[in-house]
């Protein structure tokens, strides 16, 4: 009999056992199925950029920014009788042309490209070609603001000589905005930022 007892206690226990072992398994299936898994990404705070931060830094050359720009002012003086054109070289050059005495006169402004704290360009008249005539720079750029026209984020001063190219004010249309950060003509190299809209304050 006691044999007999501890046959029986054995294949409970063994039985016991293998229930456990079951639902043991079955547990921890549903535990990891319904846990989410642990990845290496950082949470998405640390991966979404800050609005009004640079997003896209882009380095181009002269060649390919001059097809932008002509096709740019192309778009720009579509009908205007009055034209000119603007490109880089070894410096930056703007090439037009104004009546004196009813005679017609092409002239050549050269300027140098300064990046501003702000991320605008200042071009700094540097010479000007214009024949045989002896005009001053400041004259001819008060010309050329009163007969050209010019987006708005484009500010000419004639008594300081220089072109303000207001790329903070030159947007996108879908808000977001660039800044220049270095422009070195003669080593063909410049470098933009592509920033993000910023974002309004409850009171705008």
């Amino acid at each position: 009999m006691e044999e007999t007892k501890k046959k029986i206690n054995g294949w409970k226990i063994a039985f016991l056992v293998l229930i456990g072992i079951i639902l043991g398994g079955i547990i921890f299936s549903t535990v990891r199925i319904f846990t989410a898994r642990e990845t290496n990404l950082p949470p998405s705070s640390e991966t979404t950029v800050p609005k009004g931060s640079p997003v896209l830094s882009m380095n181009t050359n002269k060649k390919k920014l001059n097809t932008v720009m002509e096709y740019f002012l192309n778009d720009l003086q579509k009908g205007s009788d009055v034209k000119y054109e603007f490109y880089l070289e070894n410096q930056a050059m703007l090439k037009g042309e104004f009546k004196i005495l009813g005679a017609t006169v092409d002239f050549y402004l050269y300027f140098d490209p300064y990046v501003m704290d702000n991320g605008n360009v200042q071009l700094k008249a540097r010479d000007l070609s214009i024949g045989s005539l002896n005009l001053p720079v400041s004259q001819v750029m008060a010309t050329v603001k009163r007969g050209y026209k010019f987006p708005k984020w484009v500010a000419i001063d004639p008594e300081e000589q220089t072109i303000v190219l207001k790329l903070n004010e030159f947007k996108l249309n879908n808000g977001m905005f660039i800044k220049a950060n270095h422009i070195d003509l003669v080593g063909d190299d410049i470098q933009f930022s592509l920033y993000l809209p910023k974002e309004k304050k409850a009171n705008d």
